[in-house]
Formats: C-alpha cells, structure tokens, sequence
C-alpha cells in the first residue's frame, strides 16, 4: 500500500471509479487532507498515479441532472494492496461509478469489513448503491440522491426523503448524504464520527466570485470552510443573492498550458452591492480566467485593499493574484502564483516564490497564495492557521 505522507493520526479510505461526480470525490478528499487526515484514493484495477475521469452532474430544466466531463483525478493509492484495516473511515463518492463499483465483489469486500467492524463509512449521492449491494444499510435509516431510493427500499433500508439536496442523514456508523450540495455537514459528520473537534470556527469569510472562475477553486475551499462551521458567503460584481457564476474546469492534460472544460454552476449567496466587507474575518480569491476582469472593477479593487490594509487573512489561488497585483497590495510581500501569473506577481512589487512543485502554497503575513488547485490541502490548511482554526483528534 502506497504510504501517505500526512503524519495525521488519522486515516481513511476512498474508493473511487471512472465518472464519479466531480465534487463529490475532490471536495471531501480536499478537505479532510487540509483538516490533517490522510486519505488513501483508489480505484479497482487501477494504481497509485493512475488518473480516474470524473463527471459534473447538475440538476437543470430536463427531468434528470446533466452530465459534462469534469477533471482527471489522480489516485495516490493502489487498490490491490490496501489493507482496511489499518483506515479509520470509508468514503464513497457519488456519480456512475457506484454503478459498476457496486457489482465488485472485491469492492464489496472491503466495504462488508468496515462495516462489520463499525467503524464509519460516509456515502453520498448513487454510492448509496454500493451500500446496498454490500447489504450494509437494512433497518438502518439513509438518503441518497432521489433515483437511489428504489435499491435501498429493496435493500432493507428505512428511507428517508431527503427535504432539499443538501440533506444528510447519520444512522449507527452510517452517514449518507443526497447530493454534494450538502457536503458542508456531510463532512462535518463524518469528521465528527472519526473522532475530530473543531475549535475556532466561529468565523465569517467573503468569496470574490466572477464568471469562469476555476470550478475548484470556489468549491472546495467554499465547503471546506462551511464544514468547519463558517460562515461563508460568495458574491460576484453585478450580480445578486442566488444569482449563478459558470465555472471552469481547468485541468493539466499534457498540451502546453492548462485545458479548459464547462463546470458546474456556482449559486452565489450573497449581493456584492452593499456588502459589509469589514464584517468578515477573511477573504478568499478563486483562480481561473474570473480574475482577469475582476482585476478592472474599481470596487473589487476597493474591497480587496480593505481586508490588506486591515492586516485580516487573504487567501489568493493560481490567476487570483491578478487582483492583488491590480489592487497594489503586493509590494514587498512573498508570493506564488500560477506560473503564467508570475509577470503580474513581479510587476506588482512582490518577491516571487517558485511554486515547485506546483501544490506548495506560501504564507507571508496576513496573506496566503497558491498556484494551483493541486494545493487546495495546504492553501485551506495554511489559511485556518491564520484564522486561528483547529481540528484535533
């Protein structure tokens, strides 16, 4: 089995397969790693370094979610060697690959030994099936995205509708989840069930969100941050409270820069006219192409001066740095940036930091800077040190 590299005292497993849904395997995987557990990903008859393709599900104006093709994930564990019991958790992600996953007997196999030995498995969306097909959900109370209702009624299960698709439901060692609308406490259930404690988390942070921001790089930091119990709200220049931003899939495919895909639609939850921007304790700058206009809005740049001059921490990822070089906030400071960003970076007065490889984020001060989404680990984890953020186990 490959080794993490966490010194957490924690561990848990993912198991993963072809067009999982996007989010529901990177945001939770994300996450935790930045909270300080390690979480082994793997995929049958696949190994460390092999990559799974995922799958952006929406729901839309047709009767069933759409589907577009998401980022490559990369697994950093090899299926055939794992052994279960050395993990403290089991996470399933949603998507179709539950589909062909929960037909494995090997698959099965390993979830039966979680299950038998009570410790907690995590399933969201269709993963629900898997659990089902592992006969590990009778007279136990679970959700799951609306189609999965059929198999865990088959299954025994005692079905619980979910009321929005952000719904979660905790039965035993069992937590399940509707959707990855509703990751924020799915995950802060099953970082409880693995014995976490959150501290400090009493915190309100502000999103500077644009059209074609990378899907990632809202998402992941987004719910990471809810899952902690922040308070956090997502605005965009000339736009309002419930208001959508398209994203952008961004990923690394070996052409000569980064490819571009359409991502999922993000739901904005508050309205940049009028914000109070002094009664948030952070801000967080998404990359993608967003930041290229953004940088051009007076009262973006205005906004972002506020929280730089008020010594409160900014965290800034992959082509968000384009803001802070615009807005004059990076003279003498330390900083990484996308490679391509790099002249932006110079330019704006900061001493440039070489993200080598291209997961490694830096902290100068009050200001956090990443280069890619890669490094969401270290990016999330590095901005919840200067929030005064802790999860202990």
């Amino acid at each position: 089995m490959a080794e993490s590299k966490s010194k957490s005292e924690k561990k848990v497993l993912m198991i993963c397969g072809d067009y999982m849904e996007d989010y529901e395997v990177m945001v939770p995987f994300q996450a935790l790693l930045a909270y300080g557990v390690a979480v082994d990903a793997v995929c049958p008859d696949k190994k460390a370094g092999d990559v799974c393709r995922t799958a952006i599900h929406q729901l839309s104006t047709h009767q069933t979610y759409s589907e577009t093709r998401g980022h490559n994930f990369t697994l950093n564990a090899t299926f055939d060697e794992i052994d279960a019991s050395v993990y403290d958790g089991l996470l399933l992600p949603g998507g179709r690959a539950p589909e062909y996953l929960a037909m494995n007997g090997s698959v099965l196999d390993v979830v039966r030994k979680f299950h038998s030995s009570g410790k907690p498995i995590a399933s969201i969306c269709h993963g629900q099936l898997i659990l089902a097909a592992a006969d590990c959900v009778k007279g136990r109370k679970c959700t799951a995205f609306p189609a999965v209702k059929p198999v865990l009624i088959a299954a025994g299960a005692h079905w619980v509708e979910p009321t929005d698709m952000g719904a979660c439901v905790v039965d035993q060692n069992l937590v399940t989840g509707a959707t990855y609308i509703g990751h924020p406490e799915f995950i802060q259930l099953f970082v409880k069930a693995i014995g976490g404690i959150i501290s400090g988390s009493d915190k309100r942070i502000l999103f500077l969100c644009g059209d074609f921001m990378e899907d990632y790089e809202v998402m992941v930091p987004f719910q990471s941050l809810q899952a902690l119990g922040c308070h956090v709200d997502a605005v965009c220049p000339k736009k309002q409270q419930g208001d959508t931003c398209p994203t952008a899939v961004h990923d690394f495919e070996g052409d000569q820069t980064y490819s571009e895909k359409p991502g999922h639609d993000f739901t904005l939850t508050a309205t940049f006219t009028g914000i109070d921007a002094s009664s948030y304790d952070g801000l967080v700058i998404p990359g993608g192409r967003a930041p290229e206009y953004l940088a051009l809005d007076e009262n973006v740049i205005t906004m972002v001066k506020s929280f730089m001059e008020a010594g409160k921490p900014v965290a800034s990822i992959c082509h968000g740095q384009q803001i802070l070089s615009a807005a004059g906030v990076l003279k003498g400071k330390k900083c990484t940036a996308y490679p391509a960003v790099k002249l932006n970076v110079v330019l704006g007065g900061a001493t440039w930091l070489e993200p080598e490889p291209i997961n490694r984020c830096f902290t100068d001060g009050n200001l956090v800077t990443g280069a890619a989404w890669p490094g969401h680990p270290e990016f999330v984890s590095q901005f919840m040190a200067l929030l005064g953020i802790r999860v202990s186990f």
